[in-house]
């Protein structure tokens, strides 16, 4: 289990977090895969910020699932980490 994890565990715990979650579901997961591709490429938001030409809160924006990203940047993120973007719609 991942840093992450074991800190969205702890956090789970709590009531308010809980259902900030459920209520920014989709936002949330997005953020975490945006974490999960920069860590397991082994970098810093710093230096993913270099690569993705951005600044460094630009990236933690991002990953704190406030603020929606635009596929382009999902996709300068996906090539910055050496990862494939891939959207997809699950049935109900």
């Amino acid at each position: 289990m991942s840093t992450l994890d074991e800190l969205h565990d702890r956090w789970s715990r709590d009531a308010v977090y809980r259902e900030a979650c459920e209520r920014r579901g989709p936002e949330f997961e997005l953020a975490h895969a945006l974490v999960e591709a920069r860590t397991q490429a082994g970098m810093t938001q710093a230096e993913l910020a270099t690569r993705m030409k951005t600044t460094q809160s630009a990236v933690a924006r991002l990953e704190s699932g406030l603020v929606p990203p635009s596929t382009r940047t999902l996709e300068k993120v996906a090539r910055a980490t050496g990862t494939r973007l891939r959207i997809q719609f699950d049935p109900v």
